[in-house]
């Protein structure tokens, strides 16, 4: 596949997000709670011994179900709203979740499908720890900005190698960001062990502690930091560049039609480039917003991100590939994570319940016939249904 074509992949999840309503996207959420409120009562105690063979008893069986959905989620709810501290850890969870979930949002809007942020969050939130614990004797208002820019560039850098080699020789963007997730793990395990990283008399990998002048400040008695304002705004920032500059232009432009695009005098590759650059950026930035954060150790480590840029795809997708949908699922699964955790705590009900539901509802959304033949919604989008193509379509 030559560099000026755009790939079906990226443009028919493009296409089919745009299709989807926000209607659709909250009936998804909500089918995907009762569906999982139905798995807590199922495997419920109460409500299995409720049904047994020779004493079925379907009213008490309702009964100890419903208390065990409404035990689960009311805690799940307390969890995430419940109070200030459980406001704080929701923001603190949703804060990398954004900032990765733009960085697979804008390369959407261009065609293409951003599969590496897992390792662009590896590669910034490393590249932040170094500058956070090399560099001594700097003021905050130095230090804390110089290790969030060392995230963003070495994030950007990560970014655009598969955008270059996509540019170059049209290999497939999926193949290579997935491949660079193990490459940059790899490297980050391996620099973890060197003098360079590893912390004095340590024996597990673990870098030296990051400088408190370059931790992202928080108030007093929360977890809750500056990084959500760094998420925020840099969602506001990939909200103005793809819709109302002249580059967002361009990205919107080769991803609807990039052969069109390029008659109309636009660059496929280097906006390919550029789109992948800005995608790294955000996913670094995410890895420092962890590193530098409340959610950190104070240290590099090879698992601090915890699968957050794969999470990532997911609000993104939620999010219909927008900024203003990105933080809006980036706070719902922030939730979620926040409360699946008191959930678990207060009813032992599994927090994988939590993992469920997000699948659900990407499962939903990807599928949106679903939710629109369930509630009789109208069918939207050029056609209606249709039948998803193969990757080489």
């Amino acid at each position: 596949m030559s560099s000026e074509e755009t790939p079906p992949l990226a443009r028919g999840i493009v296409a089919r997000l745009t299709s989807v309503s926000t209607v659709t996207t909250v009936l998804a959420v909500l089918v995907a709670l009762v569906i999982g409120g139905l798995l807590v009562a199922v495997a419920d105690e109460d409500t299995a011994s409720a049904l047994t063979y020779f004493t079925a008893r379907p009213s008490d069986a309702l009964t100890a179900g419903w208390r065990a959905v409404s035990d689960a989620y009311a805690a799940l709810l307390s969890g995430a709203l419940g109070s200030t501290n459980a406001l704080s850890e929701t923001l603190t969870q949703a804060s990398p979740l954004i900032l990765t979930g733009l960085a697979v949002a804008v390369p959407l809007r261009a065609g293409l499908f951003n599969i590496g942020g897992e390792g662009q969050v590896l590669a910034g939130g490393a590249a932040a720890g170094f500058i956070g614990f090399a560099i001594t004797g700097l003021p905050l208002v130095v230090h804390l900005p110089l290790a969030l820019l060392a995230g963003l560039v070495v994030g950007a850098a990560v970014g655009a190698l598969p955008g270059w080699l996509k540019a170059r020789t049209g290999a497939h963007e999926v193949i290579t960001t997935i491949m660079l997730n193990n490459i940059i793990a790899s490297l980050l395990a391996a620099l973890l062990v060197t003098e360079l990283f590893q912390r004095q008399g340590a024996t597990n990998p673990i870098s030296k502690t990051i400088q408190e002048s370059a931790r992202l400040p928080s108030p007093a008695g929360f977890r809750l930091d500056a990084g959500l304002l760094v998420a925020l705004l840099v969602a506001y920032g990939v909200w103005w560049l793809i819709e109302r500059s002249s580059v967002g232009f361009q990205i919107r432009a080769v991803g609807a039609n990039a052969v069109a695009a390029v008659t109309a005098g636009m660059s496929a590759a280097r906006t390919t480039v550029l789109t992948m650059a800005v995608a790294g950026a955000a996913g670094g930035l995410g890895g420092a917003a962890i590193i530098l954060g409340a959610s950190g150790q104070g240290a590099v480590t090879g698992t601090f991100s915890a699968g957050v840029g794969f999470d990532g795809i997911t609000v993104a997708l939620l999010g219909r590939g927008r900024a203003g949908g990105t933080v809006a699922a980036g706070l719902l699964f922030g939730a979620l994570r926040a409360g699946g955790t008191q959930m678990q705590a207060r009813t032992g009900t599994p927090v994988d319940l939590v993992v469920v539901i997000q699948a659900l509802v990407i499962l939903f959304v990807a599928a949106p016939i679903v939710i629109q033949s369930l509630f009789r919604l109208r069918r939207t989008g050029p056609g209606g249904p249709q039948v998803a193509q193969g990757w080489g379509a």
